[in-house]
């Protein structure tokens, strides 16, 4: 059996789930010009001149975490159609929930309907979409989660403003790459 070679993390900020206090914490993060430089390779841009990251975390139920926060960045891009460099920003926003192991899906439909039966219970509700992420050994890395939301807001196809592409005109009609076949296929035709 081959085995995969581990993803490339290009800024990690691991937190433990049990170093959020009960009434939750918060984390500003700024990657530093090396890491902004490998995250820019990553995400296959130009450069990375800014990228911001704010988190609230709080427990989720016993053991799991709610991810609240935002990414922002200003990114160096190529516009596909003038090819001339331009500078887009990225804004998104994060609401992720993470547990320590993925619930079977009947559980899943149980724990909801139980849920919507239960007016006193003080866990976050979670749609049966909106399946929480998985937990890995207690710790959430909020740097790969900025990076993933920053990688999830790129333009995978810069334009600058008000920039147009003109197909070139259609030319001569033999000209073009099937030519050869239509005409073994014309020819094919009048023998019959």
């Amino acid at each position: 059996m081959t085995k995969l070679p581990s993803p490339v993390i290009p800024w990690s900020v691991p937190i433990a789930v049990a170093d959020i206090p009960e009434t939750g914490r918060r984390f500003d993060l700024v990657p530093d010009a090396a890491t902004r430089d490998i995250i820019a390779k990553v995400a296959g841009v130009a450069a990375l001149p800014r990228l911001e990251a704010g988190f609230e975390l709080t427990q989720y139920g016993n053991d799991g975490l709610h991810v609240v926060g935002r990414v922002s960045a200003t990114i160096d891009q190529t516009c596909v159609v003038t090819l001339e460099p331009i500078q887009n920003e990225v804004d998104e926003a994060i609401d992720l929930v993470f547990t320590p192991q993925p619930m079977p899906a009947a559980e899943t439909e149980n724990s909801e309907q139980t849920r919507a039966s239960d007016a006193d219970d003080d866990d976050v509700d979670v749609d049966v979409d909106d399946a929480p992420e998985v937990l890995r050994d207690g710790v959430v890395d909020l740097g790969a989660i900025a990076v993933e939301f920053l990688l999830l807001g790129t333009d995978p196809y810069p334009r600058k403003p008000g920039a147009v592409f003109d197909a070139p005109p259609a030319g001569d009609p033999t000209s073009h790459p099937f030519a050869a076949l239509a005409a073994l296929k014309k020819g094919e035709g009048s023998n019959d």
